[in-house]
């Protein structure tokens, strides 16, 4: 190497080695798993035991760090959907009734088997067994449907008829109840046993917070499961006509209604209510790149709103948390979904909106940014490497090359 181009070679391998040593004196202090993805500088280490499995709240204090919100129901959870950690929990394997929300674990084990545009023509067999008192949709006799109607009917009206409309299809009643308790025991929902398809109180069924959250997480990997539990509004039939008349969801924090405001950034997921249960929720949102899933459980404060409020408050106590909580447990990531052959495409495939991507299986902003350092660290590094190789071997550069890792999260 010439003495005149020395000096370029010398200066580049130098300015490298200085940005590579602030880099790695500036770059965020990071942990990935049970104790998450932010500051966790001075944090407590993770339980060796699950604490879910204790009575009473569960959460693990840090300075600085407000305990979660003292509220009156009997059972609740909060999940950081990123990185499945549990931040605070009350009694998360209670068993206890679901009411509707047993219906996110109907949806994980029928939608996947049939075609939104599939068609069904309603029977008077398929409607019978309904028990009194239960929610419907208005699902008529010897009228078509599509499947995606139907389970409009499910997720917005709440509706048994829906439901036992689509248990029919998927071979009866009591089948469909065998297939979820199979779907449950699979997810690792050792709390729930099925007794009723549509979450109607029945003697013996209970689930859990914990159990409840596996099949909002789950569910919210499926794309027609988030939209529909995204959906407020919608006609049944969708296609309209004579017979077409509107709907709208009986989530209150997701429409905004009966005295309660909309939740900003919520996204679903399902809510429900019977005597012996009282007031359940599963409810999802997402804020600046982080997704949180609360399930609440039996308020008993005696308020009509209470379970949307609690809701909201633990939401709340949940994104100025999660970036320095401790988890508490962990809610393991659910399995790839299994889609029926033929049911692959949808009759009106949606684009793949934020509801989905919200539920993917890692972190989405946060391990972003620690990808981004973890690159540009490696590739400053590596440029000091290339600067000293040319001073050490003296040959002539051959002129700068673009290159090094470009990664892009893939959605699932």
């Amino acid at each position: 190497m010439s003495t005149a181009s020395w000096p370029p070679v010398r200066a580049l391998t130098a300015a490298a080695a200085c940005a590579a040593s602030l880099l790695a004196v500036c770059g965020p202090a990071v942990a990935d798993g049970p104790n998450g993805i932010d500051d966790l500088r001075g944090a407590r280490s993770a339980p060796n035991e699950n604490l879910l499995d204790g009575h009473g709240v569960q959460f693990l204090p840090r300075p600085g760090l407000s305990e979660p919100p003292r509220i009156s129901a009997l059972s609740w959870m909060v999940t950081d959907l990123g990185s499945h950690r549990v931040l605070a929990a009350r009694d998360a394997h209670r068993p206890l009734p679901p009411a509707s929300t047993l219906k996110t674990l109907f949806a994980l084990t029928v939608l996947p088997k049939f075609a939104q545009g599939e068609v069904r023509t309603v029977s008077s067999a398929d409607l019978a067994g309904i028990a009194a008192g239960s929610s419907l949709a208005g699902i008529k006799e010897d009228m078509p449907y599509r499947v995606a109607d139907l389970w409009h009917g499910v997720f917005l009206s709440s509706g048994s008829d829906a439901v036992h409309a689509l248990a029919a299809m998927n071979g009866g009643w009591g089948k469909t109840i065998d297939d979820m308790q199979a779907t449950a025991d699979r997810l690792g929902a050792r709390d729930t046993t099925v007794e009723s398809a549509d979450g109607f109180d029945t003697p013996g069924q209970f689930s859990s917070a914990y159990d409840l959250s596996l099949f909002g997480q789950a569910g919210l990997t499926n794309r027609d499961f988030a939209n529909l539990a995204a959906t407020k509004r919608a006609w049944l039939p969708e296609d309209g006509g004579a017979d077409a008349y509107g709907i709208q969801n009986t989530n209150r924090l997701l429409v905004g209604s009966h005295g309660v405001a909309p939740y900003d950034g919520l996204i679903g997921v399902k809510n429900g209510y019977t005597s012996h249960a009282g007031n359940t929720l599963v409810a999802a949102a997402r804020r600046g790149g982080r997704t949180l899933l609360v399930t609440v459980m039996n308020p008993r404060s005696g308020t009509g709103n209470a379970v949307y409020e609690e809701a909201r408050a633990l939401l709340d106590w949940g994104f100025e948390a999660a970036p320095r909580a401790v988890g508490v447990g962990v809610l393991p990531a659910p399995a790839p979904e299994r889609r029926a052959p033929g049911t692959e495409r949808a009759a009106h495939p949606a684009p793949l909106t934020a509801v989905h991507q919200a539920s993917a299986a890692r972190p989405a902003g946060d391990r972003g940014d620690v990808l981004l350092w973890s690159f540009s660290a490696a590739g400053v590094v590596a440029l000091a490497g290339m600067g000293t190789a040319l001073w050490w071997r003296r040959r002539q550069p051959v002129g700068p090359e673009g290159g090094g890792p470009e990664g892009e999260g893939r959605e699932s």
